[in-house]
């Protein structure tokens, strides 16, 4: 069996158009990844033919493996179910719109020793005016809740130590708490700038208003949990 050292998730609703080119793309990034590389796509309900074309897709390839969700659940939940089925030392994430390049999640392992969660930032945006400012308010209002020094949580390439990743808890919203909800456990995170690309193929799933308000009202779940939260390290155990 393949020793794979490093799974990308890909969340995947309604990417009927653009999952031919997120194989080819994710491919091409195995064979120069600086870790063992497999795909793990994580199907959100889609009602297009998403499901048929990633089943396609891994059955012609061992590094492309898939979970399918009976009804669509939102990302968080995708990011989530994906964390829990994961098997390697280190997880990824990217979206399949490949806004973001997966050849920069070695730019992003080059730190995941010293770091349990690396975040890429957004360079030189590609999205519209409205698309950036929304996100931009949405990061400091986040920002002044959580103080994670984060600037642009939303960007979908990350890389994080499984056994971090496995100990967040579900919630709606998850996506953009990935580096506070790792601060929670004690972690150390980093963030480096990425490439942006513009959206060639598919819809965006989110709008003005989803991109505000549900930050804002989720920074009031964050505190909550924060306030909660159980910390432990198991020191000894019977063999």
């Amino acid at each position: 069996m393949t020793n794979f050292k490093f799974t990308i998730i890909v969340p995947v609703y309604n990417e009927e158009d653009n999952l031919i080119r997120v194989e080819k793309e994710l491919l091409a990034y195995t064979k120069i990844a600086s870790k063992k590389t497999k795909i793990l796509f994580v199907n959100d309900g889609s009602l297009d033919k998403s499901q048929e074309f990633i089943e396609n897709i891994c059955n012609g390839n061992e590094v492309f493996t898939y979970i399918s969700f009976k009804e669509n659940r939102g990302l968080s939940a995708a990011i989530k179910a994906g964390f829990d089925c994961v098997d390697t030392e280190l997880v990824g994430y990217i979206d399949s719109d490949l806004q973001t390049a997966p050849s920069d999640f070695n730019l992003l392992l080059e730190h995941i020793k010293e770091f349990d969660l690396v975040t890429g930032v957004r360079a030189n945006r590609k999205d519209s005016f409205v698309k950036n400012m929304s996100s931009t308010v949405a990061n400091g209002i986040r920002r002044a809740f959580t103080h994670d020094g984060m600037d642009d949580t939303g960007c979908p390439l990350k890389v994080i130590k499984s056994s971090f990743a496995k100990q967040i808890p579900m919630f709606n919203g998850l996506h953009r708490f990935l580096p506070a909800m790792i601060l929670l456990q004690n972690g150390k995170i980093k963030q480096i700038p990425v490439q942006h690309f513009p959206r060639i193929a598919g819809e965006a799933k989110y709008g003005f208003w989803n991109r505000l308000l549900g930050p804002l009202l989720d920074c009031f779940a964050y505190l909550w949990m924060k306030k909660k939260y159980i910390n432990y390290t198991v020191d000894k155990r019977s063999k």
